[in-house]
């Protein structure tokens, strides 16, 4: 990366922001809060959408989708969840603008005041849960496993492209069922199928766990999650999957009745992951040159960038390169040939380089001549010289490698950054130093759990799953602890 680019040393925020835009992934809009995310940063998002999507649907879930608007008074009936939510909602209150008599643009027209104010969704549980209690009334209509694409609203006042915006795309799952254990089975379920995304996909390791009492969604009975590290040390909340007891079904009044024919409250859950995600593939993989993109999620895996001195020349290397394109996407493999004659080479190479594809490939006039052509990685900046005839082939296992070398990379990330602390001293010098995950002892109250978040701005990120049982001493109050659990500044 040229110095008009912050390094990850430098300035680590102002290299993810210049990242993000300048790989054209998003910018801000005109709406304070919100962005706009282009072309090529959505492309990223419907690899994401289509993957989960199958995974979804592959363990039994449908699409729906459900109104934006939620009546204010359907918030009230789950306590702990409106009180989770108050402080991000957008409040409607009118229906309608007019002229401002004194000429002065529109304003809110007095008389068009609605009856009922309605939310702008900050997430769909009431929404959903009004609308569950006339699709249920047997066992025979459970399992519920519903999943909907959506954009919801939380009124941020800090906000970061992808991170952290006032408005977001995200899917939410609500599935209903007749019994606890179904229901806490379904969350954990979720959760692998976050875990296998974020690995498998994202080439992101990922810790699975269970929130504490204070980090839990509001409504919950638990929260499970996905935690990664990112590479200036923080960690970031990847997924959630939540097991809602019978809360919602009792706000709303949603029964059915059993086998038995016995009448009951049906178990929830409900899970998400959000665009959030782009940010965590940014700041996991990117180096100083720019984005670095795992290939299952890369808008396009290859590109092909023709070398060329003359239009003769031109023709020529152009349709080599259309060959090698139509020969590579019969194996599976996505390219873009750049044959754009208003840019050199060179500016093409920097530029793909940047935005992260994973593979380029140049081919000139002597490479038609030799049968070759030259390849270059994206992870590791490699280059070799490829004999054509065998180059699907070649291309295929290279991006494999490729998808390998990044998880791997950032596992080896994470445990370098991986450490235990059995002091107040030892913890606040980690924190302060090298970061990462700690893993601590913690006493179990939400008091202690608190103050550690006030003095440190560190929070636990989860209690791992099978997390092995240990007697030892609370890190800030001294107090007996039967497990260390992992703490981290995050996002």
């Amino acid at each position: 990366m040229n110095k008009e680019h912050a390094t990850r040393e430098e300035n680590y925020s102002q290299w993810y922001n210049d990242i993000v835009i300048k790989a054209d992934l998003a910018e801000n809009s005109a709406v304070r809060g919100c962005m706009v995310i282009k072309p090529y940063g959505y492309a990223i998002w419907e690899k994401m959408q289509a993957s989960l999507d199958k995974m979804f649907k592959d363990t039994g879930h449908v699409n729906a989708y459900f109104p934006l608007f939620i009546p204010k008074s359907f918030l009230s009936k789950e306590a702990a969840h409106i009180e989770g939510f108050a402080k991000e909602c957008a409040v409607i209150t009118h229906y309608r603008l007019k002229n401002d008599p004194n000429g002065k643009g529109v304003i809110v027209d007095p008389d068009a005041k609605l009856e009922e104010e309605l939310i702008v969704r900050p997430t769909s549980e009431t929404i959903i849960w009004s609308t569950y209690k006339g699709w249920i009334q047997s066992y025979r209509d459970l399992p519920l496993l519903i999943n909907q694409w959506a954009n919801v609203v939380r009124w941020e006042m800090r906000t970061r492209l992808f991170l952290r915006t006032a408005e977001f795309l995200w899917q939410e799952g609500h599935t209903a069922h007749a019994t606890s254990q179904e229901a806490i089975e379904e969350t954990e379920r979720m959760l692998e199928v976050y875990a296998d995304f974020a690995e498998n996909f994202m080439a992101i390791p990922v810790i699975k766990g269970v929130k504490t009492a204070n980090e839990r969604f509001a409504g919950a009975i638990d929260t499970y999650c996905i935690e990664a590290l990112m590479q200036d040390g923080k960690a970031l909340q990847a997924g959630t999957s939540h097991f809602l007891g019978q809360n919602f079904a009792k706000a709303f009044d949603v029964k059915f009745t059993s086998k038995e024919g016995k009448l009951d409250h049906v178990w929830a859950t409900s899970w998400g992951v959000s665009t959030r995600l782009i940010g965590a593939l940014i700041m996991t993989h990117s180096d100083d040159k720019g984005l670095v993109l795992p290939p299952k999620l890369a808008p396009f895996q290859v590109v092909i960038v023709p070398i060329y001195r003359s239009d003769d020349e031109y023709q020529r290397v152009c349709d080599a390169g259309r060959a090698i394109k139509k020969d590579l996407e019969r194996f599976g493999v996505s390219v873009k040939l750049d044959d754009r004659d208003t840019q050199k080479p060179g500016f093409k190479f920097a530029e793909h380089e940047f935005r992260g594809v994973p593979v380029r490939i140049a081919i000139g006039p002597r490479d038609l001549e030799n049968g070759t052509v030259e390849v270059a990685r994206r992870d590791t900046l490699e280059k070799e010289v490829l004999q054509i005839t065998d180059l699907p082939t070649k291309i295929v296992h290279l991006l494999e490698h490729i998808q390998e070398n990044l998880y791997t990379r950032a596992l080896d990330f994470r445990t370098e950054k991986t450490h235990t602390a059995d002091s107040w001293e030892e913890f606040t010098a980690l924190l302060d130093g090298p970061g990462g995950f700690i893993h601590a002892h913690w006493d179990g109250t939400s008091e202690t759990e608190n103050k550690i978040k006030e003095m440190t701005k560190a929070t636990i990120r989860c209690i791992p799953l099978g997390n092995k049982l240990e007697d030892g001493k609370c890190i800030l109050t001294g107090n007996p602890s039967i497990q260390r659990v992992i703490f981290a500044r995050s996002y």
